[in-house]
């Protein structure tokens, strides 16, 4: 009868594909009725402001609970609304029986109370699933705002590589990167980017720090621009000088493991086939174990989005499908990402980046 979906900053998928509005320190939400147009809340006069301007959603609300932790208390007049007054609003035209959660994971525990509180006797339901079946399958449209997020990243890669030398650190790189891609349009970063170098590469999630690159090591490149909501995302692996024998053997599979995927995703193909496929290059190479998941997942409005490809599912590639094919081996010494945007066409896939995958030597 409602979907409720949830929306901070960093994760703001599923609102912002709904109504076009991106929350900055206060949360926000999007409930859609059965019967009825939906609404947006968010919190405070600030935020209904904000909200105003660039939502879709006509009916913008404010809910005293989606303010940030250190909300003052609002000189200003403020109607305020809770979720009892919300759900009286839909009981007016429908009776509320089952009230489909998104974001579940991420709704804070006072929010759910409420939402409880205003609808007691409902059934409450898991509904992730049901924007994912929705925002799986791109649009043309935003196939383009893809596009362009990806040409910024690799472009902005391009241009940042002159700074990757011995002596400088690694937010540095980091900094020149950012300010080439917000210079071509970039909203901001699809995630929170990062370069690391040296005996920190074998690190999946990192920051960049205050390290400096020096000659005979690898540094792993792991950025990504928004634009208009939409990521971009590329990872290479640059290499100074000589590095251990194991660590390029490393790099040269990873490469391979790109190619592969690639070659196999088509219309019709099975994620299990080709994560099966996968595994076994692995294998083959003595790296069985040193992955994290399988070798492509979701992208879209966030950098990391369902589908994942692995064995576990009997999930088929479709056109209009878009995916990271996001390769990542380490052990606890070296490690290397090499990842590159794609969407599904009719008859094969298309590449978002043409930036050759081997290691690059400067």
């Amino acid at each position: 009868d409602v979907l409720v979906t949830h929306a901070c900053e960093c994760e703001s998928a599923n609102v912002r594909y709904l109504s076009g509005f991106w929350a900055v320190f206060d949360f926000a939400g999007v409930l859609v009725p059965r019967i009825g147009n939906p609404m947006l809340l968010t919190g405070g006069p600030e935020s209904y402001d904000f909200a105003k301007q660039f939502s879709e959603i006509e009916d913008v609300r404010i809910h005293p609970m989606y303010v940030e932790t250190a909300a003052p208390e609002w000189d200003k007049p403020t109607e305020e609304f809770n979720f009892t007054a919300i759900m009286d609003e839909f009981r007016q035209s429908f009776p509320v029986k089952t009230i489909g959660i998104a974001d579940s994971n991420i709704i804070p525990y006072q929010i759910m109370k409420d939402i409880q509180k205003g609808a007691p006797d409902a059934e409450y339901k898991e509904a992730q699933w049901v924007i994912n079946k929705v925002r799986e399958i791109k649009s043309e449209n935003e196939i383009a705002l893809l596009k362009e997020a990806y040409r910024i990243t690799e472009q902005a890669f391009i241009d940042s590589l002159d700074t990757v030398k011995p002596g400088v650190w690694e937010w540095e790189i980091e900094a020149a990167w950012r300010a080439s891609a917000y210079k071509m349009g970039a909203e901001g970063t699809s995630y929170p980017i990062w370069i690391t170098s040296g005996d920190t590469t074998f690190q999946s999630l990192c920051r960049s720090s205050d390290k400096q690159i020096v000659d005979n090591s690898m540094v792993q490149i792991t950025v990504g621009a928004k634009y208009n909501g939409y990521c971009g995302n590329f990872c290479r692996a640059v290499v100074l000088g000589e590095i251990p024998e194991r660590h390029q053997y490393m790099i040269n599979v990873a490469k391979e493991c790109v190619d592969e995927t690639i070659e196999m995703i088509r219309p019709g193909a099975t994620f299990t086939g080709v994560y099966d496929k996968f595994q076994e290059r692995l294998a083959k190479n003595g790296f069985s174990g040193l992955n994290l998941y399988g070798p492509a997942h979701g992208t879209g409005m966030q950098e990391v989005e369902c589908a994942w490809v692995d064995n576990r599912t009997d999930k088929v590639f479709q056109p209009g499908m878009v995916f990271n094919v996001d390769i990542w081996i380490a052990d606890h010494q070296y490690g290397v990402r090499i990842e590159d945007g794609l969407y599904v066409t009719d008859s094969g896939v298309e590449l978002f980046a043409s930036y050759p995958r081997e290691a690059i030597r400067l």
